[in-house]
């Protein structure tokens, strides 16, 4: 018996510890993936997400270089366009709820609209097919205090044409976005900002989580952002374009982010056959809010973002129950290809 219990162990201790090298391998190549976030840097915080666990958490970096505060898994960063994920969501709720559906137009929700986008639908503005201007391209020069999305609704009545018929080609559009902050806001009779957080937010239990606007809300434990040009870094946190919030205003940590990934595998906020919709590629591979394709013969439901001081990505393959999430505080540079590095080290 003795006999057979320690051939047991000569055979199972040098598996256990080849298992125990390769995580220890994997995570050490993570932190060389990162090596340039950390320190007194611009930082990022990162997760990875496999059948409904963490399966890795690490931080990086500083949250706020002037204080010395480490970015830690709670730090909020502005989300940028990871935030039109949860503007769609918002007005597929609101769909499900009778209160508005994809063939509504802007003529019927704004009747003092032009003529060029009367007859553009909820469903063109999620796809981000109608073809509206892009309101970073039509802001006045002279423009100095940040812009909201009801300046962008009034930059749009003074424009007089698209730029293609709409619901006939795919243009991405931070535009078609804000419009659809302010749709959210005509029918619910809400903020954007109290919708999210009472539909969305709280719900889920996403207690950081925040569509920030200044001198109204705070944002805890905030990542402030960063550009980092060799050995100078300097903060670079709000541009003309961060108080939009429907492309781009919210503030979110990889706790809570854990939350929204999970909440999607459920029908908490949506029916199951809503979700599909939203998760069903149209015009090149865009879903609602999501882009849609495959990775390596995976499909994967994805989103970057990108704004003053922020590079952010989330990436769900939902057939494989995993995701990456990555949050920094720094302009650049991008953050899709080391998602996928993670990818390939922990999926596939």
């Amino acid at each position: 018996m003795k006999f057979k219990s320690a051939y047991w162990m000569l055979w199972i201790f040098p598996l256990i510890l080849g298992l125990w090298g390769c995580s220890g391998n994997k995570e050490a190549r993570v932190g060389r993936l990162f090596e340039d976030y950390r320190g007194n840097r611009p930082g990022a915080a990162v997760m990875i997400i496999k059948d409904g666990h963490p399966l890795l958490v690490k931080v990086y970096g500083m949250a706020n270089l002037e204080k010395k505060i480490p970015v830690t898994r709670a730090a909020n960063f502005r989300l940028a366009s990871v935030t039109k994920e949860f503007t769609a969501m918002g007005i597929l709720m609101l769909i499900e709820r009778g209160k508005l559906s994809l063939s509504t137009t802007l003529g019927e929700l704004f009747p003092e609209c032009p003529e060029y986008c009367q007859k553009i639908t909820i469903d063109q503005l999620l796809h981000h097919t109608s073809g509206l201007p892009a309101y970073e391209e039509i802001i006045p020069d002279t423009t100095k205090k940040q812009v909201k999305d009801r300046d962008v609704l009034a930059l749009l009545m003074r424009q007089d044409s698209t730029f293609f018929p709409p619901g006939r080609a795919y243009r991405y559009s931070n535009t078609g976005y804000a419009v659809l902050a302010m749709v959210i806001e005509k029918i619910s009779g809400d903020s954007y900002a109290d919708f999210v957080r009472q539909n969305i937010f709280t719900p889920l239990g996403m207690t950081g989580t925040v569509a920030y606007e200044k001198g109204i809300s705070t944002v805890p434990n905030r990542a402030y952002g960063y550009t980092v040009d060799g050995d100078s870094i300097s903060r670079t946190d709000q541009s003309t374009y961060s108080a939009v919030l429907g492309d781009g205003g919210i503030y979110s940590s990889v706790n809570d982010m854990f939350k929204w990934d999970q909440a999607l595998y459920g029908n908490q906020l949506l029916s199951f056959q809503m979700q599909s919709y939203a998760f069903t590629p149209q015009l090149a591979h865009y879903g609602c809010g999501w882009r849609i394709d495959r990775y390596k013969g995976h499909r994967r439901i994805h989103h970057t973002g990108s704004t003053m001081g922020f590079r952010n990505v989330i990436q769900r393959f939902p057939d494989d129950h995993f995701t990456v999430i990555i949050l920094t505080n720094r302009k650049a540079p991008g953050v899709a290809p080391l998602a996928e590095k993670l990818v390939d080290w922990y999926l596939l």
